[in-house]
C-alpha cells in the first residue's frame, strides 16, 4: 500500500489529510475545452474549495443528515460537492447526467431532497422543471457559469458560493460538524434503476467505504502515488465513485473526462496508467485493432498474427502462471512481438498502462485473452452497488488470473453459493439495505443476513468466482430449454458491426435477436462495396447488408447448442438509449420495455404456422 495511513480516514477528513501530505501537488486535472489544456487542481486548492462549499451549504440551511443531490456529468465540481456534503454532514445522492425530470422528481421525493447541485444547461433546466412541482426541492447550485439562471430565484452559481463571506456562527457550526464522524454515518444513497420497477436507493455508510478502501489497498498494492487515472465512467456509478475514493486515498492523480463520447481522444492526451472501463469500451478497441490488422499489407498482417501467437504463448502460458518463458520464446517476444504490441498501445493512448479495472457486464474470454496476449492488463472484476463495487477481480500484477472467471474474491468478504446456485454476499462492504424500502430489503436478504445478488455462479478451489447466468434474465423457450440471453448478446456484440443486441425467445419456439448495427463501421463496409443508400433505414434493408449480418449470426451459431442458436434477426435503425427508457442508468437492457416497444418487429420473426 502506497499510503502511509494505516486506515482510510473518514470521508469528511480524506481530502484534508491528503492536503497535509501532498500540498501543492495536483490532486485532479480537468480540461478547459476552449484552450484544450488540462488544468491542475492541487490538494491544497481542493481542500479549500471543499471547506468553503461545506460552509456554504451550512449557510444555506443544510442540516446534518439532509439529502443533497449532485446531478452532473463528470466535472471537478462534482468531487468538490461530494466531499463538501460530507463535511456538512449531509448525505450525497449522485444522479445520472442524462436522467429525465420524471426520474429526478422520483428521487427528490423519495429522499425529500431540498438541495441539488447541477452541472450544465440540460441538468439545470431539468432541475427547474422538478423545482416547479416538488414540495421538497428548494435550491439549485449550478456548476457551469455559462448557464443562464435568470428568472430562477432559487438558483445560485457554485463559484459565487466559494467567494461568499461566512458569519462566525457558520464557521463554528462547520468546525462542530467536521469534528463529528462515525463509522455508522450514512454517506451516500445511490439509486439503481434496475430492469423493472421503481429505482431503489442503496444506502452506503462510512464503514462500507472504509472497508472498500482497505481491501482495495490490499488487492491493488502495486498502485502508487505516481499513477494517473482517467475518470471515464460516470462518477454517479459506484464503480467510478468507489475507485475515485481509492485513488484519492492512495495518492493517484485523477484526470476527469467530461464527455464519455470523447474518451478515446482524451486518453491520447493523458496517457493514463489506470482507467476503469466497461467491457464495451474494450470490445470497440478490439474491433478497431483487428480492423487495422485486416487492412494492413499482406506481409505486415502475417507478421502481426504471428506476433499475437507469440504473445499468447509468452503471456498466457508462462507469465500468467508466474513462470519464466524459454529463452527462444522470450527473445522472439522481446524483439518482435512486444515492439508491435507497443504500437497498438501508443495508438490507443495506453502505452503507460499498468492495469485497467473492467466490470459492469460480461467480457468475452476471446477478447480478454487477446488483450492479455498483447500485454494490455485487463483487470476484470465483478461487483454491485450493494457491495460498494468490487466483489472480486483479477490480481493487478497480471499473474495467476483465470480466463473465464471474474477474478479472486476480495479479502475478508464472505461469498457463498446458495442451494439454488445464487451468489450470496456478506461483509462490511455490503449495504445495510435500501432507503425507505423494507419490502425490497426483505426480498434482498436471506433470513441469516446474506445479500442475494441475483447472479448464478460458482467458486473454484483457488477462490476465483465464475458468473454463469443472471437469474432474473434467464428465459425458457416453448420447448422448455433455459437460455442465458446475455451470453448470446455478448457473443454477437463481439463483431465490430454490432453496436447493441437483444436476445428474444421467452416462451417462443426459438431464439431470435434484435440488432442495432455500428453504423460507422457498416457505412464504411457498404461504401467500399459501392452500395447506395440515403438513410439508415434504407441501409439496413439492403440485401447485401442483411446477408453480411446473417454471416455474423451463422458464425456465432457454430459453437452453440441447437436450442440456443439464433434462428432469425431484425436490424434496427436507432440505438437503445436511457433517455427513451430502453436502458437502465447502468446501461443494462430493460427487457420488458424492449419487448413492449418492439412487439411488432419481434412478432414478425415468429409467423403463425
Amino acid at each position: 500500500m502506497s499510503s502511509k495511513m494505516k486506515q482510510a480516514p473518514h470521508l469528511n477528513k480524506l481530502v484534508f489529510e491528503q492536503a497535509k501530505r501532498y500540498g501543492k501537488r495536483a490532486a485532479l486535472y480537468f480540461r478547459d475545452d476552449e484552450t484544450a489544456k488540462w488544468i491542475p487542481l492541487s490538494w491544497n486548492d481542493l481542500a479549500l474549495k471543499v471547506k468553503l462549499m461545506g460552509k456554504a451549504l451550512i449557510s444555506l440551511g443544510v442540516k446534518p443528515t439532509d439529502k443533497v443531490g449532485i446531478f452532473s456529468q463528470n466535472m471537478y465540481q462534482h468531487i468538490v460537492a461530494d466531499f463538501a456534503n460530507f463535511t456538512a454532514k449531509a448525505v450525497s445522492i449522485p444522479l445520472y447526467a442524462t436522467s429525465t425530470a420524471e426520474q429526478i422528481s422520483y428521487i427528490v421525493d423519495d429522499s425529500q431532497m431540498e438541495t441539488i447541485f447541477v452541472g450544465e444547461k440540460y441538468q439545470f433546466e431539468t432541475a427547474v422543471k422538478v423545482l416547479s412541482t416538488s414540495k421538497f426541492l428548494k435550491r439549485i447550485i449550478v456548476f457551469d457559469n455559462k448557464v443562464d439562471i435568470t428568472g430562477c430565484e432559487q438558483a445560485v452559481y457554485f463559484d459565487s458560493l466559494l467567494t461568499k463571506p461566512f458569519s462566525d456562527a457558520v464557521d463554528a457550526e462547520y468546525e462542530k460538524r467536521s469534528a463529528m464522524d462515525s463509522e455508522d454515518d450514512l454517506m451516500s444513497i445511490l439509486y439503481t434503476s434496475g430492469t423493472t420497477g421503481q429505482p431503489k436507493g442503496v444506502t452506503l455508510h462510512q464503514y462500507n467505504y472504509t472497508e472498500c478502501i482497505r481491501i482495495h489497498a490490499i488487492r491493488l498494492a502495486i498502485t502508487t502515488d505516481k499513477d494517473t487515472s482517467m475518470a471515464f465512467l460516470p462518477l454517479t456509478h459506484v464503480f467510478e465513485r468507489g475507485w475515485t475514493y481509492v485513488c484519492m486515498f492512495m495518492g493517484v492523480t485523477i484526470y476527469i473526462n467530461h464527455l464519455p463520447n470523447e474518451i478515446q481522444e482524451r486518453v491520447l492526451e493523458v496517457h493514463p496508467t489506470l482507467m476503469c472501463a466497461v467491457p464495451r469500451y474494450w470490445e470497440k478497441v478490439y474491433a478497431a485493432v483487428n480492423a487495422k490488422i485486416d487492412g494492413s499489407p499482406r506481409m505486415l498482417r502475417k507478421l502481426f498474427k504471428w506476433a499475437i501467437k507469440i504473445g499468447y504463448e509468452y503471456n498466457l502460458k508462462y507469465r500468467k502462471e508466474g513462470k519464466h518463458a524459454p529463452a527462444g520464446l522470450a527473445t522472439k517476444y522481446k524483439l518482435i512481438a512486444k515492439p508491435l504490441f507497443n504500437k497498438v498501445k501508443v495508438a490507443a493512448g495506453i502505452e503507460r498502462g499498468k492495469y485497467f479495472p473492467t466490470a459492469g457486464a460480461k467480457l468475452s474470454d476471446e477478447i480478454c485473452e487477446f488483450f492479455h496476449a498483447i500485454g494490455i492488463n485487463i483487470c476484470l472484476g465483478y461487483g454491485l452497488t450493494e457491495s460498494t463495487a468490487t466483489v472480486c477481480c483479477f490480481p493487478p500484477e497480471n499473474k495467476h488470473y483465470v480466463i473465464g472467471s471474474v477474478g479472486k474474491i476480495m479479502p475478508d468478504l464472505g461469498v457463498k453459493i446458495s442451494n439454488d446456485g445464487e451468489i450470496l454476499l456478506k461483509g462490511k462492504t455490503i449495504t445495510a439495505g435500501y432507503y425507505n424500502r423494507p419490502d425490497a430489503n426483505a426480498e434482498a436478504f436471506t433470513a441469516d443476513g446474506w445479500f442475494r445478488t441475483g447472479d448464478a455462479g460458482y467458486i473454484d478451489m483457488d477462490n476465483n468466482l465464475y458468473i454463469t447466468d443472471r437469474i432474473k434474465d434467464l428465459f425458457k423457450t416453448a420447448g422448455g430449454k433455459y437460455i442465458a440471453p446475455q451470453m448470446l448478446e455478448n457473443l454477437v456484440s463481439d463483431s465490430r458491426y454490432v453496436e447493441q443486441s437483444v436476445a428474444i425467445g421467452n416462451e417462443r419456439k426459438y431464439v431470435s435477436m434484435l440488432l442495432v448495427p455500428s453504423f460507422k463501421d457498416l457505412s464504411e463496409w457498404a461504401t467500399e462495396r459501392g452500395l447506395k443508400w440515403k438513410t439508415k433505414e434504407e441501409l439496413i434493408k439492403l440485401p447485401e447488408v442483411v446477408a453480411m449480418y446473417q454471416e455474423i449470426i451463422d458464425k456465432r451459431n457454430e459453437g452453440l447448442a441447437r436450442y440456443e442458436q439464433i434462428k432469425k434477426f431484425t436490424l434496427l435503425p436507432n440505438v437503445f438509449t436511457m433517455e427513451q427508457g430502453h436502458l437502465t442508468n447502468t446501461l443494462k437492457i430493460k427487457r420488458k420495455v424492449i419487448g413492449e416497444l418492439f412487439a411488432k418487429e419481434i412478432n414478425a420473426m415468429y409467423p403463425v404456422d
